[in-house]
């Protein structure tokens, strides 16, 4: 191997890397991933490197006969064309099963189809993985052979769909799973141990409150609930209580409160605590946590990163030993997400930034339009001068989102009056998709709390939360315009 050139890619550890003949380079194709994924799932870093084999096992292999579709090569260059498929040498003749075994293996055990050329990402939908030979599992198991074991642990498509988001956000590592709320229950009992104490902020989404003030508890998992600008707080808890986690949404749901995530992460790792924040409103087109100092950032993946309103899923993203830690329990807990979703959702990334940019442009004129309106008494929007929390949101965003939320000049039922009227957004309790959706917080979310709780929690009852889709956006004031003289 003297003289030949040295491969880009190199592991971080001791794993060994060489110049890779075609029998090798299968093995990462036959588990669905690309070079460059395998290199990332093991944690390789671009250095240079003397050429080595993967592994003895591997190498021994090159040597033997690779049998294509009845030919036989023995390490000379293959050319392969669209329809090689690879047979095993050992594949039982057809001939020789029946019917009811042939239902099951025919056409798949004896070769499968290269995928590895296709322009969009295949869908990997199985549910486990298979090993030709003990030494094959031990390589696996020892960081040496570049698969997957089962599919709570792993999926060619779902990893694929995880490296886009890392890095779009940035971060170390990526775990995607069934769905926001799994994301963020998963990252808190992953993180916050046994008689552990949370930061969170009072306007958050109603399903997160309700298991970090009612099911955390049962774990000795206490949580101080401050304002989302009450930095003095902050530094008060943490010095009152051993602080584990500081966890808040940015913006938030349905105010659409910014904090300071660089002051507040200042403040926390001082204090040796952790920073998540809730960067579903913002996405990483708007707003980048981690590069402000967050550790850790999550979406409800549902909303704007898969953009459609056809899934159901969520992702978490940040520093790579926080996310092993959450990693290890999502794969106790399951919540994985389907990989005809994480294609969804692969599908719905690569549109992210054309549709953000469009609803960030109408979602900014609705609400400067609003805030002139006679029939509106109050638009709660970060992009707005009267937002409470402006200049943050200038400081650190590099624009506002699509959701606007606004008061209607009127009690319960004349804001319902003005929802029914809207002709064009769907009433659903969703938000980041094509369509444009509304809802009245008060009906759809807080219905079942009564007027004291809904008071308690800042819900009004002439509370109106409006997604942009991606319409034109003279179609939408028209249509809010025609809403609001019914009210």
């Amino acid at each position: 191997m003297q003289g030949s050139a040295p491969l880009a890619w190199a592991p971080s550890c001791q794993c060994p890397s060489g110049n890779r003949g075609y029998k090798e380079r299968h093995v990462y194709r036959k588990a669905g991933c690309p070079w460059w994924q395998f290199c990332r799932s093991l944690k390789w870093q671009q250095r240079p490197t003397e050429l080595r084999a993967i592994s003895e096992e591997l190498v021994a292999r090159q040597a033997e006969p690779i049998q294509l579709n009845g030919s036989s090569h023995n390490g000379s260059p293959l050319e392969l064309d669209d329809s090689t498929s690879i047979q095993p040498a050992d594949s039982i003749p057809p001939c020789e099963l029946q019917p009811g075994t042939t239902s099951v293996h025919g056409g798949e055990r004896d070769g499968r189809p290269r995928v590895s050329d296709s322009l969009t990402t295949p869908i990997v939908q199985t549910a486990t993985y298979t090993f030709q030979n003990t030494a094959e599992v031990i390589a696996y198991q020892e960081g040496r052979y570049g698969s997957y074991e089962y599919g709570r642990y792993g999926n060619p498509t779902t990893r694929t769909c995880e490296e886009k988001i890392r890095q779009l956000e940035g971060a170390e590592d990526c775990l995607v799973s069934s769905s926001g709320m799994n994301t963020a229950t998963t990252m808190l009992l992953a993180l916050v141990p046994a008689g552990g104490h949370i930061v969170t902020t009072t306007d958050c989404y109603r399903r997160t409150r309700q298991f970090i003030q009612t099911l955390l508890p049962k774990m000795g998992i206490s949580a101080t609930v401050i304002d989302p600008a009450d930095l003095g707080q902050l530094e008060r808890v943490l010095h009152q209580h051993d602080v584990s986690l500081f966890f808040s949404e940015s913006p938030t749901n349905p105010y659409l409160r910014c904090v300071d995530v660089r002051r507040i992460s200042q403040l926390c790792h001082a204090a040796g605590a952790l920073v998540c924040i809730d960067s579903t409103f913002a996405t990483p087109i708007n707003q980048r946590a981690l590069a402000l100092g967050a550790d850790i950032v999550i979406h409800s993946a549902t909303k704007y990163l898969a953009g459609h309103n056809d899934i159901l899923a969520g992702a978490m993203a940040g520093r790579s030993d926080v996310l092993a830690a959450v990693r290890s329990m999502h794969n106790v807990l399951g919540g994985t997400l389907d990989p005809h979703a994480a294609y969804l959702l692969l599908r719905g990334l690569k549109t992210l930034d054309l549709r953000v940019s469009r609803q960030n442009t109408s979602a900014f004129e609705v609400s400067r339009r609003l805030e002139r309106h006679p029939k509106v008494a109050r638009v709660h929007y970060p992009g707005l001068e009267s937002h409470p929390d402006h200049p943050v949101a200038v400081e650190q965003m590099d624009a506002f989102g699509g959701v606007v939320s606004f008061e209607i000049a009127g009690d319960l039922w004349d804001t319902a009056r003005f929802i029914d009227t809207c002709r064009l957004p769907y009433i659903a309790p969703s938000l980041g998709g094509c369509e444009s959706l509304i809802e009245q917080p008060t009906v759809i979310s807080y219905w079942d709390q009564g007027p004291e709780k809904r008071a308690e929690y800042g819900i009004k009852d002439n509370l109106v939360r409006f997604s942009c889709g991606v319409e034109s956006l003279e179609d939408i004031w028209r249509d809010l315009e025609q809403a609001l003289a019914a009210v």
